[in-house]
């Protein structure tokens, strides 16, 4: 394995040069791409004299031209291979013009020009645009952008661009080209172009200050009556990022472009968003409610990245949740806003604690803000984006709403158009608040989940209530010992016929034990710790279980509420398991079936919020709480689990069903929503039984959906049953649905997580499916990736063929798209923590791995650290 070397975060300098204008030309042909970049540049004053190099960044292209001012150079007058492009000198001030070849039809790493179906198409965050033309690819070189694009009319009659349109017209040989302007300095990442044959939704949006915006959402001709929903959803995020946050969009024209080929869910580019048709494209019939709130919420990201992240940048890559931990924090506010706000918090936690507490234990752990890096590609991590936003949200919660909103102002007026750092985003925040916020900050710099405990004392003779916070944070790769953090936390207390003794007030823990008191309350008191989650962090208490039961049908907080539902069905997870273990019976506590029980025929609640409470956690999940992970064990005691809930309480379900089964099922509505949740919900306990009702009612609602949400609701559960209905489903499935590709993404993924004996025989037989390809990455994610990350009966199989197949995918892929394969790989981060066989089988695949030759960057760093 070819060692790669480190980017440090101590090491960055700015750039010796000034950018003034990039003028980009694209002449697209059938078999290749002949790009121009024409630069004026300038030398730093302060940072560069006579001697100093110019050095770019570059891709694997040929160059076929350099003209520095009006000489043409020679290849012995510059310096170029796959990484860099240098000239020994230059004068102050000059105008550098590179052309270049590309074949975009080769591209199946996706990071510059490549082709996805008909459509070319850019990709270049992170460093993406090296790919594209020789240039300094980082974000703190801002400059205005200009691109002339010109092809053949009848293949690529919409031709797209940043900015503003200025100039098109007709050439000989049935050739056209569009000339855009963006009036606003970027960095290169931000670039964008599209060409294809491509049908438009259009519709118009009038900002506060009475401006006319014009939308534009492209796709492919046959999926043009699906874009309407995205057009909803980003006239809603446009109207409510000047009501939230006073920010008006400010070009005449916004577009949106949805592709099939993408390595991720969307990109901010300046005007010109690309997205993975997956978040673009819905309707009932094709797209479930989940995806629905997915793409809404995907849409308002890249829209509000036009002010966190476009007008003001990055000063460097290790920056990256200045863009994307507030984005996040604003598109969940906005979620929140258009939908349920607790139910949009409880989905938020669920995916940090099953995604972001692992990585912070795994090989991959890191700061909010990295040290380093090898790839800047594998930072996109839950960490970044999550608790990124986790981090901003505590900021929120310590300063409030109105001076948090003052901050962000003065955010926006003093670094408008510049790049910079997270230093300076908290620098205003403490300067709007008159807050010291030094010791906060360590939240990006320390990396780990911190540990808070909390113990309870009362005094019956003062009738004072005390609790006491203890926080640590375990030591890892990053930090050898942890400092104590700054941690917001928001206690209420409740009495025991369910009423407010204290109100809910926001407290600080800065040390690392700290004990709070509450005078004057009664001794059937308890706490409510933590409400909405206020702090990312692993709490433990000394509730009883019987403690948790009451605060879970008490406590006034629906996320604590949702939370100790939770914990209960955890610690009876915990108990089965280890009855397993010791070979004794399996049991279920009645206290939980009594608790479940009044909580499914509370009809008070919120049904969106039981359809989350009431939910056992997935496995995935539930690993989580064991120091070695008993694979088995841990599948086996959660069937049993929900199987005797559902035996126990089958009326009950079936009551629920049908009280839930009104919704229309064209109704997107959040009523409607939240009844199928729930409805679904049922069918998921009873399907679990092995009974003929239950199969009925399951093949029943399969066959007369009238939805995706309810037909694939009923799909998966059929997919865990037996081989004969999972078979009999899934041709039913593909047969009805064969001609959409991002249904059929569903259709893999649930075969792939199938529970039943035959399963990784299954998924072999599908990599040879006519609908699958390893250069699709949604194909990738939905079979290799669903099978790996989330069905770990199979991936972890006591043989090691699970591991094996993963492995010989990630090196195949690592060949095509190494974004995608070193994402897969991190399914091994945390082979440390299982059974010593498993360890073992699982180091040898990583091992196998790094014995290749050529790895890529991005798998050698996942590989390297896994293995440290």
């Amino acid at each position: 394995m070819n060692e790669h070397k480190k980017i440090q975060l101590k090491d960055y300098r700015p750039f010796e040069f000034i950018v003034d204008h990039v003028d980009l030309i694209f002449d697209i042909r059938d078999d290749h791409t002949r790009v121009t970049s024409k630069l004026k540049m300038r030398k730093d004053p302060a940072r560069a004299n006579e001697t100093t190099p110019l050095v770019l960044n570059k891709g694997k292209f040929d160059i076929i031209s350099v003209v520095a001012g009006d000489m043409v150079l020679l290849p012995s007058e510059y310096k170029s291979d796959d990484e860099t492009f240098s000239l020994p000198a230059t004068p102050d001030v000059f105008e550098l013009e590179i052309t270049n070849k590309l074949k975009p039809d080769e591209n199946t790493a996706l990071e510059g020009l490549y082709r996805s179906g008909d459509i070319l198409c850019t990709q270049c965050e992170a460093q993406g645009f090296r790919n594209i033309t020789p240039y300094p690819d980082r974000p703190d070189v801002m400059a205005p952008f200009s691109c002339t694009i010109v092809a053949d009319k009848t293949r690529y009659p919409v031709l797209l661009s940043n900015g503003n349109p200025v100039k098109s017209g007709d050439l000989d040989n049935n050739r056209h080209f569009a000339v855009w302007e963006d009036p606003f300095k970027k960095p290169c990442y931000l670039f964008a172009l599209v060409a294809g044959d491509l049908a438009v939704l259009e519709d118009r949006f009038t900002t506060a200050s009475g401006r006319d915006v014009a939308l534009k959402i492209y796709s492919e001709k046959e999926n043009i009556a699906l874009c309407s929903h995205a057009m909803t959803s980003l006239k809603q995020a446009m109207a409510w990022d000047e009501k939230r946050f006073g920010r008006e969009y400010d070009l005449d024209l916004y577009q949106i472009v949805a592709i099939n080929d993408f390595n991720a869910g969307a990109m901010e580019n300046k005007g010109l968003n690309i997205f993975n048709a997956k978040y673009v494209l819905a309707d009932p019939q094709t797209a479930t409610d989940d995806d629905f709130m997915g793409i809404q919420g995907v849409i308002a990201h890249e829209y509000f990245h036009n002010w966190t992240g476009n007008r003001i940048t990055l000063k460097n890559w290790f920056q990256l949740s200045l863009k994307e931990g507030l984005t996040v924090f604003r598109d969940q506010e906005f979620s929140s806003d258009m939908n349920s706000r607790p139910v949009k918090r409880i989905s938020d936690v669920k995916k940090l604690m099953a995604a972001q507490f692992p990585e912070d234990s795994g090989p991959m752990a890191h700061p909010v803000r990295p040290d380093s890096y090898i790839k800047m590609d594998n930072f996109y991590t839950m960490t970044v984006y999550e608790k990124g936003a986790e981090v901003i949200r505590m900021i929120y919660q310590l300063l409030g709403q109105d001076l948090f909103r003052k901050g962000m102002d003065l955010y926006f007026e003093k670094f408008d158009g510049m790049a910079v750092t997270l230093e300076d985003f908290v620098g205003v925040m403490a300067k709007a608040s008159s807050r010291n916020l030094d010791q906060f900050f360590l939240w990006y710099t320390q990396s780990g989940t911190p540990a808070v405990s909390m113990t309870r004392k009362y005094d019956e003779n003062t009738e004072t209530l005390s609790l006491t916070f203890t926080q640590a944070t375990s030591p890892d790769r990053n930090q050898s010992e942890k400092r104590p953090l700054h941690i917001p936390v928001r206690i209420s207390l409740i009495n025991r016929a369910g009423e407010t003794v204290e109100q809910d007030t926001l407290y600080e823990l800065t040390k690392e034990t700290h004990t709070f008191r509450f005078e004057n309350v009664p001794a059937d008191t308890y706490p409510s710790v933590f409400r909405e989650f206020t702090a990312p962090v692993r709490l433990t208490t000394d509730f009883s279980d019987q403690d948790i039961a009451f605060l879970m049908a008490r406590d006034t907080d629906p996320f604590n509420q949702w939370h100790a539902a939770q914990t209960l069905f955890i610690n009876e997870i915990k108990n089965i398991v280890t009855a397993i273990q010791a070979n004794k019976p399996m049991t279920v506590s009645s206290g939980l079936v009594k608790a479940f029980s009044l909580a499914l025929e509370d009809k008070e609640k919120d049904r969106a919020f039981l359809s989350k409470a009431l939910a056992l956690p997935q496995e995935t999940e539930i690993k989580d709480h064991f120091e070695i992970i008993d694979v088995e064990a841990i599948h086996q005691a959660r069937i049993f689990l929900k199987q005797t809930l559902a035996e126990n309480l089958t009326s009950e379900f079936k009551s629920v069903y049908e009280t839930c089964r009104s919704a229309k099922p064209d109704d997107i509505s959040g009523a409607a929503m939240a009844d199928r949740s729930l409805k679904n919900l049922c069918l998921s306990y009873l399907g679990c039984l092995t009974n003929k009702d239950a199969q009925d009612l399951v093949e029943n609602q399969f066959k007369g959906a009238g939805n995706m949400t309810d037909e694939f609701a009923a799909f998966k559960i059929l997919s865990h049953m037996n081989p004969d209905l999972r078979d009999k489903a899934c041709q039913a499935f593909y047969d009805k649905w064969q001609a959409r590709t991002l249904v059929i993404d569903k259709w893999f993924s649930v075969q792939a997580q199938s529970c039943l004996e035959d399963t990784l025989d299954q998924v072999k037989k599908l990599t040879l499916h006519k609908d699958f390809t390893m250069t699709n990455p949604n194909k990738v994610r939905a079979l290799i990736f669903a099978f790996a990350m989330n069905n770990p009966m199979h991936f972890h199989k006591a043989n090691g063929q699970g591991y094996e197949f993963t492995a010989e995918r990630i090196l195949a892929l690592d060949k095509i798209n190494h974004q995608t394969a070193a994402r897969l790989c991190s399914c091994f981060n945390l082979w440390k923590r299982y059974d010593e066989n498993r360890q073992a089988m699982m180091k040898k695949q990583l091992e196998t791995i790094a014995e290749q030759k050529e790895l890529s960057r991005n798998l050698y760093e996942i590989v390297s650290r896994a293995l440290e």
